[in-house]
């Protein structure tokens, strides 16, 4: 849903394989934006700017097309904005010391490195943390994992897959059981395969609280959120994959 804010980085990737187009050149972004704009995936067929229903099969269905034909709306200029900005922070508003303080992500750059903490407002104030606290700063990707594999941990327990299956019922009464176990099975893969802005909106959906102690870390999940999350995954899927 989101390639399109991914465009360079695509282009770059695919020239590293030594991807071509049909007439042997690399692929650049004209291509990929004809690709995208290209109404014969629907289904359709073309004729001097018109498109009619075509003899041939879809291979993309309309709601992806409308995804990313929304975001193909922003302006190149916020596009370029999008491609160009960092990583999200995902705990960004979530995360907490042990006496309540905020955390916010913070950034230092080494050389063409960048490196991505999550720091108490404390420091930032220039307030003293409390001794024995947790450590005031901490680096973004390895609590951001911690996060995430809580998570993973968390959606495979018997308390939450219930809690999970009572929040999605709540918007559909008749889904089955054994559908919201399959797609919470399924979790990790779905994860694996968003962009970095989808699992940002996926986390905040997702957690309601992390509190970061000397001994670990703790996360409070919203089972309403991962009952929308797995509705979301199971209207994803194929209506074979479901029946």
């Amino acid at each position: 849903m989101h390639a399109v804010l991914h465009a360079t980085t695509l282009v770059r990737a695919l020239a590293a394989e030594g991807a071509r187009n049909k007439r042997g050149k690399p692929i650049d972004k004209g291509y990929l934006y004809k690709l995208l704009n290209n109404r014969v995936y629907l289904g359709e067929a073309v004729h001097k700017g018109t498109s009619y229903p075509g003899e041939h099969a879809a291979i993309v269905d309309q709601a992806l097309w409308d995804n990313v034909h929304g975001v193909m709306q922003v302006s190149p200029r916020l596009r370029a904005a999008g491609t160009r900005s960092q990583t999200p922070a995902l705990l960004k508003g979530l995360i907490f010391g042990p006496t309540g303080t905020a955390m916010t992500p913070t950034a230092t750059n080494k050389g063409s490195r960048r490196y991505r903490y999550y720091t108490s407002m404390d420091v930032i104030r220039g307030r003293e943390p409390a001794t024995g606290a947790a450590p005031h700063r901490l680096p973004a990707e390895m609590v951001e994992n911690a996060v995430v594999q809580e998570i993973r941990r968390l959606a495979r327990t018997p308390e939450v897959v219930a809690r999970t299956v009572t929040a999605a019922r709540q918007e559909q009464p008749d889904i089955d059981d054994r559908e919201v176990v399959a797609a919470l099975n399924e979790f990790d893969a779905m994860w694996s395969s968003l962009f970095p802005v989808e699992q940002a909106r996926i986390i905040h959906l997702l957690v309601e609280r992390v509190t970061i102690t000397g001994e670990g870390i703790a996360v409070d999940l919203r089972t309403g959120g991962l009952g929308s999350v797995v509705r979301d995954m199971l209207s994803r899927r194929p209506e074979e994959a479901v029946a």
